[in-house]
């Protein structure tokens, strides 16, 4: 699959497809993962952006206070926790 978007996006997806089924990270952990610690905001808006979801999982970043934070593919945040629950991460 060839993926279209930002350079920042897309290093950020690649990061996102290696958070194994039933984990999650957070943002922060996410954005420290790509070696740009301070880019937690940035990180949630290239997977507000993620256009390929479920198949780049962004439903496995959540918020650092453990809130689920939101979900850009079909279906919103009750999709996010369906998906979330269905690989058993509990939330």
């Amino acid at each position: 699959m060839i993926l279209k978007g930002t350079k920042f996006q897309l290093k950020v997806w690649k990061f996102i497809k290696t958070i194994p089924k039933g984990r999650v990270k957070t943002y922060k952990q996410v954005a420290i993962g790509i070696k740009n610690p301070k880019s937690a905001r940035a990180v949630a808006n290239a997977c507000a952006k993620n256009p390929y979801a479920p198949k780049i999982p962004c439903h496995r970043v959540i918020r650092s206070d453990g809130a689920v934070g939101g979900y850009s593919g079909r279906g919103g945040i009750k999709q996010k926790l369906k998906l979330l629950k269905s690989e058993k991460v509990a939330i």
